[in-house]
């Protein structure tokens, strides 16, 4: 790791408003380190970054900052992790514009580790819900590390499913590393923090900003081997990583679902544009030669221990696998409404079925 005055000099040249991750790489091509540029003469810098970015450099003071971020890294499980560092995830050098640092709370050793990132839906169905965490549980049982964002929805899921079997998952978000978003994520962000890795190369403090998430996804690509796409809409932020994925040399795999559901047309739309269609976390793990102890990828239901009754049989065959209106199962079953409804509580109590919104429904797999 990086030692306490050249780290400080690492935040200094990171910490100056209007020195971006572009001139940063130029001033270190020319200089080599940070202590290097911090020694340089107005002149020099003047030539390698030209008179705006070399009057930043000389006149910002950003001691405060600086002192802030260093008294956090001595935290415990607390890192800043630089370029020169061998903690530094190889896997984002191969990018064109990889972070200067990263701060990372947890486990650093899981930075260079075959990843396998899990994105979608921040909406998803709960299908959907059930397909990344069962996905992210395989994977993580075959000794994948699974990389996501933090968000609801499917990233949550995928982060979960991981845990849930005791496997190892980095989340790399979209603000400073101390802060959590969204706020509903908080006992799983903590979560992750003691068993796996939470990353960001934002500086501590910065808030929700919307053209940061885009910089995030990148880094969930890059630092994996393939993207996952479990759910997502046409004009999801999921598409961007994919996009990333498919421009950084990675492999990109899309779930395909139901023709009429919206949240299935992003996963449509990549499969057609040459994503590898999967429907079994195998199909991703033979790719990569993995073993997987278990072929199951999507989670068991609840079921009864009694059997389905006929008339259950027949509501589930008439349903299918997309989703419908109460209206519509009534035509197709030729059932009264109430028993119906009723029927239906019973499927949804098991795990059979799942109530969407607008009074729509919807079959789950079981196997």
């Amino acid at each position: 790791m990086t030692d306490g005055e050249s780290l400080a000099n690492w935040l200094r040249l990171t910490l100056i408003p209007g020195i971006g991750g572009q001139t940063q790489r130029k001033l270190l091509s020319v200089f080599g380190l940070p202590d290097a540029v911090f020694s340089a003469g107005s002149t020099a810098l003047r030539a390698a970054a030209g008179d705006k970015a070399a009057g930043l450099l000389l006149d910002t003071n950003n001691d405060a900052e600086i002192a802030t971020a260093i008294a956090w890294a001595k935290g415990e499980n607390q890192h800043i992790v630089t370029l020169a560092d061998s903690e530094y995830p190889q896997a984002l050098l191969e990018m064109a514009d990889p972070p200067t640092l990263l701060y990372v709370r947890g486990r650093l050793d899981l930075l260079n580790q075959p990843t396998i990132a899990i994105v979608g839906s921040r909406n998803p169905t709960p299908q959907g819900s059930r397909n990344a965490q069962a996905f992210a549980a395989t994977l993580a049982q075959a000794g994948l590390v699974v990389a996501s964002g933090l968000a609801l929805g499917v990233d949550a899921a995928a982060h979960r499913g991981a845990l849930s079997v005791g496997g190892r998952t980095v989340a790399f978000i979209g603000t400073g590393i101390d802060r959590i978003y969204p706020a509903r994520n908080r006992e799983l962000a903590h979560e992750i923090g003691s068993k796996g890795a939470i990353v960001s190369e934002f500086p501590l403090g910065t808030p929700v900003l919307a053209s940061n998430f885009p910089r995030r996804n990148r880094l969930i690509s890059g630092i994996s081997r393939a993207v996952l796409v479990v759910e997502a809409a046409t004009e999801s932020g999921s598409l961007i990583t994919a996009r990333l994925a498919a421009e950084q040399g990675r492999d990109v795999f899309a779930i395909p679902g139901s023709i009429h559901s919206p949240q299935s047309r992003g996963c449509h739309q990549l499969i057609k544009q040459g994503a590898k269609l999967v429907d079994s976390a195998r199909d991703i793990l033979e790719e990569y030669q993995h073993v997987t102890p278990c072929d199951r990828t999507v989670a068991p239901a609840v079921t009864s221990q009694e059997p389905a009754l006929p008339s259950e049989e027949r509501i589930l065959e008439q349903m299918g696998y997309d989703s419908c209106c109460l209206d519509e199962l009534l035509v197709r079953t030729g059932m009264t409404a109430e028993a119906l409804s009723v029927i239906l509580l019973q499927l949804e109590l098991e795990g059979q079925v799942a109530r969407l919104p607008g009074n729509r429904f919807q079959r789950m797999a079981t196997g």
